[in-house]
This record gives structure tokens, C-alpha cells and sequence, in this order.
């Protein structure tokens, strides 16, 4: 194992693990938002002096691929780093996602060092950057719409606030208080980040703690290109399709190459970015790639910059899955994210028939809700609902749960209604909406919002139209549903995609899709 201790070995990986660990404790406990605090909507990780990953905690998919691209942005834009800098970045060309996920990113110095040994970052989803509608996820068409924009810029250098930087990022947000206290809850994690990796390798040295995360990177490749090997050789292709408004939908479509201890997946093919919010920056679009790897070599190989050498992805410039400049990327992150998991997945269920499920729900049913309270002060809610989890091939579909490329909790009902002026008056499964099926896929749920003041209310959602696909013959999930109650009690079913101003008195009524269901039904078998 290269001179490593394999008792050492395995140590130092939960020693790493634990510091992204308990910088996500503390980035969750001093938090101000429901959106941090409750549903955990953030990832912290460790990376090496070189800016590759070391350990990322087990917080949001869809981050996995993503915080190494911000690592590098930040180490780009620095030319000599200091004890206590702290970089920020947003911007989805140069290291980012979309404009809601603030990353900060600083260096850990240890010893009498001069360069940094580690760097810390963290990845938090703010519940309002700006832009045209409370919560920032709004129908843009580019993507200076969507938000501020925060190249990456140091916010603390040598551990002194750019209080001018600072006063700016507030004053373009709808709620400065709330960003103030989670973008400290984000310094606070890596404040004790750093102290946990310097901890370290004063007990340890810095040479045998540095080494040990080489070796441990060696490893999760030497482990994930083994996994690889046992994957059949060859070309597979699939296609899905994405709504992007009314009946216009785009095609997301895959070619995987499994070669030997590799695999290549190439998206020529996919459609070209759209007008709307729906584009992918390539980190996204390697994300989901990532996720699904890791997810089907058996998810216990450590996941660092080793376990994703072996894993190469493609996409044309310009496309959905590889959008360029100005366009709008809110929905990327968030929703052709999904679509792209299920792409890849259908394109590898052929080489692994036992092991890939049907689709899950395939959205993550973003709502975002903001307006003013009674006594005037702003708020800006976000969250995404849950639905039906795809039947596998050994057993059902979970229900009522974050799929794939979310990995974050519901918002509880008593943190919503203490904070927001609006009622939850229904949450519950939606019995029947998973795709049937030897095994039954989960069902989706259903959430019904009460608003108390007049709100501007903006939904991101796919599944709308076709639910997500069977497998072997099982049946396709239902399809989600957004219902507008008005005042009146009359009902208005809303499109997959809208922003609207509603009275006070309205109610939302969101119906998420189930998953698809695999193999014949039971009742329709032989």
C-alpha cells in the first residue's frame, strides 16, 4: 500500500472525515437561516496544500464535484496567501454553482510553513442573494438577474473583515441580518476546521498528516478503478428529456465508456443551453457523474480527489450540461442536476441491470416564498419538498424523501410557522403516486402552504408533464402537480416553472412525483 499502515491508514480517513464532520456541526449551530440550521443545505470539506480533495462530509451530492472547482478558482485568484484569509465566491463561471451557494474557502497553515498545508471551504445555500424575486431562484434569461455576484474576492485578509466588501453584499440581499449571521456561521466552521487539522498535526507532525492524506487519496483511486474493473467493457447510451416551459422540453443524452479501471461519460448530443434558468455549469453536470459512480461502486470507498481520477466527463461548450456566460443557471444546479443523475443512470443500467433503479422523482421541487411581515421586516423562504424514491432491483422505492442530488431534511412545520408568515395546513404522502411494479416505486408527497400576507411565490420543478421512467418493464411514477387555491376556494393548476403575486388568504397546494416502480406488476406478471 505504498508504505502506508493500514491501521494508520484508516484512522487518519475518519481523523479527515471528522474535521469535515464537525466544521458542518458548527456551521449548522451557528447558523441564522431555517434553511442552514434545519434542513442542512450546506457541505464542508478539507482538501490538501495543492487544493485536491482530501474528505468531504457526507452532506450534499450535488456539491461533490463542485467545491474542488471553487478551490481552484480561489487558489487562482490569490496570489500569496496569509493566516486568516478568507476568499468568497458565488460566480458560476468562475468556481460556483449558482448564485444561492456562497462558498468560502480559506487556507490552514501549520508549523513555520509559508504556503498552506490544507484549505478548508464550505458551501452554504443562502436563502436570498438578491435578484428579481425573494429567494433568488427567479424564471431569469441571464444571469445577472439572478443575483449578486461575487467573484472570488477575499472577504478576510490576514484575518481582518473587508467591512466594504461586506457592506455591499448586504446591501443588495433582502434580508442583510439573516446573510450577516450565515455568512459568520460559515467563517465560525472554518475557524474550527483549521484549529481541529492544526491539532493534528501538532500530535502527529505535519509530515506524517500530509503523507497520510496522499495516501489516502492512492487509495480511494486504487479502490474506485478496482470496482471499475468488475463493470462490463463497453459503450452505452441513453437520453432523457427536461421541461423547460409549457410543451417545449430539451434532450439530456449520455454515451458511458467503461474501459478497463476508467469510465468516460461523453454529452454530446444534449441540446443546447436554453433561454431560461434550466443551464448546467460543467461542475454540476461532473457532480452528478460523480454521485452516480460513487453510489454504484458500492458507496464505501472514501470520497476524495482519488476516487474521482478514474471518473472523466465531457460535455460540448455551450450546451445544457455545459452552459457558458451570461446564461442563467439557477435551475442547473438544482434541477437539470437531477435529470442528469437519471441520464446516466439509464445509460448504465444495461452494464449493471442489478444494481440501477428506476428514476426517483427526478425534481427537487424548489419553492421559494418572500414578501414582508405584518410589521414590515423582509423574509425570503427556500426549501425543496421531497417525493418517491425509484424501485430497485431488490426491494421498493422509499417515500416521501430527498433523492440523488439533494441530501437535505424538510424544514420542520414549527421552525416554518414560528418564522414565516405563512401555515403548513397539509404534509403528507400522496398514496399511489409511485410507479407499480414487482417492486413499487416511492410515493411522492404533499404539501399545501397557507399564506398569511401577500407573497411572491416562484417554483422550479420538472416531472410535470412524464413522471419518472420504470425499469424492466415497471411503471413510470406519476408526475407532480402544483394547485393555486384562490381566496375564493377556486383552483388554478399552475405550470412546472412560474412566478406570481399572491394575496394573502391564497394556498399552494404541491403534489411531488413518485418513483418509478421496476419489474411487471404482479397482477399483469405471466
Amino acid at each position: 500500500m505504498d508504505g502506508a499502515d493500514p491501521i494508520l491508514l484508516e484512522l487518519y480517513r475518519h481523523r479527515f472525515e471528522g474535521v469535515a464532520d464537525e466544521m458542518g456541526v458548527t456551521l449548522r449551530r451557528t447558523s441564522y437561516s431555517p434553511n442552514i440550521k434545519e434542513r442542512l443545505d450546506f457541505s464542508c470539506a478539507v482538501f490538501d496544500g495543492d487544493g485536491a480533495l482530501v474528505a468531504q462530509a457526507a452532506h450534499i451530492p450535488v456539491h461533490l464535484g463542485a467545491m474542488p472547482a471553487s478551490v481552484d478558482a480561489a487558489r487562482a485568484a490569490v496570489d500569496a496567501w496569509a493566516e486568516g484569509d478568507v476568499v468568497v465566491l458565488n460566480d458560476p463561471y468562475e468556481g460556483g454553482t449558482h448564485l444561492p451557494d456562497v462558498t468560502m474557502v480559506s487556507p490552514v497553515f501549520v508549523g513555520d510553513a509559508d504556503t498552506p498545508a490544507f484549505f478548508v471551504a464550505s458551501r452554504a445555500h443562502h436563502a436570498d442573494v438578491g435578484g428579481m424575486t425573494p429567494g433568488s431562484l427567479p424564471l431569469a434569461t441571464e444571469l445577472v438577474q439572478e443575483g449578486t455576484i461575487i467573484p472570488p474576492v477575499k472577504l478576510y485578509e490576514g484575518g481582518t473583515r473587508n467591512d466594504a466588501l461586506l457592506r455591499m453584499l448586504l446591501r443588495n440581499v433582502r434580508t442583510p441580518d439573516e446573510r450577516r449571521g450565515d455568512l459568520a456561521a460559515q467563517r465560525a466552521a472554518h475557524s474550527v476546521g483549521a484549529e481541529r487539522l492544526q491539532v493534528l498535526t501538532s500530535a502527529h507532525s505535519a509530515t506524517e498528516v500530509t503523507t497520510y492524506a496522499r495516501h489516502l487519496q492512492a487509495y480511494s483511486e486504487r479502490r474506485t478503478r478496482a470496482a471499475l474493473a468488475d463493470w462490463p467493457a463497453g459503450t452505452y447510451a441513453f437520453a432523457d428529456e427536461l421541461e423547460v416551459q409549457g410543451d417545449e422540453t430539451a434532450t439530456i443524452r449520455v454515451t458511458a465508456t467503461v474501459d478497463e479501471e476508467t469510465v468516460t461519460f461523453d454529452f454530446v448530443g444534449t441540446d443546447e443551453a436554453v433561454d431560461g434558468n434550466l443551464n448546467a455549469v460543467l461542475p454540476i453536470t461532473e457532480s452528478a457523474c460523480y454521485y452516480v459512480v460513487q453510489g454504484l461502486t458500492g458507496g464505501d470507498i472514501p470520497v476524495n480527489a482519488g476516487s474521482l481520477a478514474p471518473v472523466s466527463v465531457t460535455a460540448p461548450q455551450g450546451s445544457l450540461a455545459n452552459a457558458e456566460a451570461p446564461h442563467a443557471v439557477a435551475g442547473g444546479n438544482v434541477e437539470t442536476s437531477q435529470r442528469i443523475v437519471d441520464t446516466v443512470l439509464g445509460a448504465l443500467a444495461p452494464a449493471l441491470p442489478d444494481r440501477v433503479p428506476a428514476a426517483g422523482q427526478g425534481t427537487m421541487n424548489n419553492l421559494t416564498l418572500g414578501g414582508a411581515r405584518p410589521d414590515g421586516s423582509p423574509f425570503a423562504y427556500y426549501e425543496t419538498i421531497g417525493g418517491g424514491m425509484g424501485a430497485g432491483p431488490g426491494g421498493d422505492g422509499l417515500s416521501g424523501v430527498h433523492v440523488h442530488m439533494t441530501n437535505t431534511l424538510n424544514t420542520p412545520i414549527e421552525a416554518l410557522e414560528q418564522t414565516y408568515p405563512f401555515r403548513i395546513v397539509a404534509y403528507q404522502l400522496r398514496p399511489g403516486s409511485g410507479g407499480a411494479g414487482r417492486f413499487r416505486g416511492g410515493d411522492g408527497l404533499v404539501r399545501v402552504y397557507e399564506l398569511l400576507v401577500p407573497t411572491t411565490a416562484t417554483m422550479l420543478s420538472t416531472r410535470r408533464v412524464r413522471g419518472p421512467w420504470g425499469r424492466e418493464e415497471g411503471e413510470d411514477g406519476a408526475p407532480g402537480r402544483t394547485v393555486l387555491v384562490h381566496p375564493d376556494g377556486t383552483e388554478e393548476e399552475l405550470p412546472a416553472h412560474f412566478s406570481r403575486q399572491l394575496p394573502a388568504g391564497s394556498r399552494l397546494r404541491i403534489e411531488t412525483p413518485g418513483g418509478g416502480g421496476f419489474g411487471v406488476p404482479n397482477d399483469t406478471a405471466g
